[in-house]
């Protein structure tokens, strides 16, 4: 095929950019100082600083491991399986770059042209707070990870919701990450008062069965901010419960973390709730909840939806058995579509979030919820608590386990769904300056060969490769010229590729989709 000279020329710049050693200064300190020196600073969690070209060379080699086997910066769910608002998931692009950047001997370039290194403060990121809570200042007592939870009255003497939650640590360096627990029955009040110091051990949330989870911090969190006329119920006489998680090396150092809280104007006001529908004992189709010593387990939940609801925001929690977990749902109009809503394929109980949709996700009433938990108490498990393994049942404890996944949802009002919750957020509405479209396989699984279909907005260049889980590429399928405005179709050859999981990766300039591919010959 032909290609025009504008064309030509495109991709004669392309490769020269392409050319170009990266340094640090332009290509490098921007992707740094945005997803990892929240962490990496004098003060972060993070055991070294990135705050500047000597600390970020002498790590380089950290750095192009760690984005490369994508384990930093922390981002459990798989962005090729949903998305998120206010991700932090580095591009290929970006990781191209650090690992070239790393090769080549870590350059600076030109220091006049590096980006300023971020400030940080634990200043407040509301415009207004209308109520601030601080935990009593309290000395971390174990060398290893501890787990504190600590109740504070609300102050209430009336019915609140709260449009806005945020919290901010006491001691960053040290706070791993914060769940907000309410609680209106005075039990976990009770626990802490039975405990001599402030505060009261805890492990998988609060210790309090009637306690509701309001809200989380992990480092890079923004505050929660719920849309216009909606909002968190805050009865009156309860308490906040801060469980807080203080990393390992904490031992003697203090902390004294709060949470802001802005209400709403009025209290007429949709109620936000954040509950689990698809749990370990209502829903668990395949139940009880038990994984023998030295086996490997699958659980699945169930649930139907009632009425139709507006879901912001969901949740998994397993503890450190859990090895996976997956949620997805079937429309009742369209049984036979998956609605994808979020896995962790590699699960850590120490980075787990509540994690908010681009945009609200309206269900309906008979949509069906599905969670998938895979449990792996062998001696593989590198958190297993116990060695040798033992046998694990449901509780809260640190040996117990949970099949959790939590849901922030509200009432649904007809155009729920056009409410952006990230307004950076890439949606599926097509701009003309986006290119790649929807992308399928067909068939998947795959026995032989599979046709990849790739719908183009607009002519231009697609590199297509099949890649194992870590990433690494297994082949190129194409390095084409597209046609737009149409759907191209490619074959990937599957005969000579041994049975299992891999990825499908479709890259035009920045743009890039990513598809599971499962081969069984």
């Amino acid at each position: 095929m032909k290609i025009g000279l504008p064309v030509t020329m495109l991709l004669l710049c392309c490769l020269f950019s392409q050319a170009q050693t990266p340094n640090w200064s332009e290509h490098i300190a921007p992707i740094v100082y945005t997803n990892c020196s929240n962490c990496h600073r004098e003060g972060g969690i993070a055991p070294f600083a990135l705050m500047s070209y000597e600390e970020a060379s002498n790590a380089s080699f950290y750095l192009a491991n760690s984005v490369s086997e994508r384990r930093m910066p922390p981002w459990p769910p798989s962005p090729s399986y949903s998305s998120f608002a206010h991700e932090r998931v580095l591009t290929q692009q970006e990781i191209d770059l650090i690992n070239q950047w790393h090769a080549a001997g870590a350059p600076e370039g030109n220091p006049d042209l590096a980006p300023p290194p971020p400030v940080f403060n634990s200043a407040s990121q509301l415009s207004s707070i209308d109520l601030t809570k601080k935990i009593t200042t309290y000395t971390v007592q174990s060398s290893q990870d501890e787990y504190r939870c600590f109740t504070i009255p609300s102050g209430l003497t009336q019915k609140k919701f709260a449009e806005a939650i945020e919290v901010i640590p006491g001691n960053s360096s040290i706070v791993h990450h914060v769940l907000v627990f309410y609680d209106t029955t005075g039990q976990c009040a009770q626990n802490d008062a039975n405990d001599p110091l402030p505060g009261y051990s805890c492990f998988g949330g609060s210790g309090c069965g009637d306690s509701r989870l309001i809200g989380l911090w992990v480092p890079g969190s923004t505050p929660q901010l719920y849309p216009q006329g909606m909002g968190i119920e805050l009865n009156a006489n309860g308490h906040f419960v801060l469980q807080v998680h203080y990393a390992p090396g904490s031992q003697g150092q203090t902390d004294s973390s709060k949470i802001n809280i802005r209400f709403t104007p009025n209290n007429f006001v949709r109620p936000i709730f954040i509950s689990s529908p698809l749990d370990h004992i209502t829903s668990l189709t395949n139940g009880p909840l038990f994984i023998p010593a030295n086996t490997t387990k699958t659980f699945y939940s169930q649930y139907t939806v009632p009425i139709n609801v507006s879901v912001l925001a969901i949740g998994p929690h397993m503890h450190l058995i859990g090895s996976s977990i997956k949620s997805y749902a079937f429309a009742p109009d369209a049984p036979s579509d998956t609605v994808r809503l979020i896995d962790i394929p590699k699960w850590n109980f120490h980075w787990q979030g509540l994690y908010f949709f681009p945009k609200v996700k309206k269900m309906s009433s008979g949509t069906v919820l599905r969670g998938e938990a895979y449990y792996d108490n062998t001696s593989n498990n590198l958190f297993n608590p116990n060695n040798p393994p033992e046998p694990v049942t449901l509780g809260e404890g640190t040996g117990d386990e949970m099949m959790l996944i939590y849901f922030a949802y509200t009432y649904y009002l007809n155009g729920d769904e056009n409410i952006i919750q990230d307004s950076s957020a890439v949606f599926t509405t097509v701009s003309r300056k986006q290119m790649i479209g929807d992308v399928q396989l067909v068939p998947n699984p795959a026995q032989h060969d599979v046709r990849l279909l790739v719908q183009c907005y607009q002519p231009g260049d697609v590199i297509i490769t099949l890649n194992d889980v870590t990433g690494r590429i297994i082949k190129q399928v194409a390095d084409a010229y597209t046609v737009g405005e149409m759907m191209n179709t490619f074959t990937i050859p599957t005969a000579d590729i041994p049975n299992g999981l891999y990825i499908v990766q479709v890259r035009s300039g920045n743009e890039q989709r990513q598809m599971k591919l499962m081969i069984q010959h």
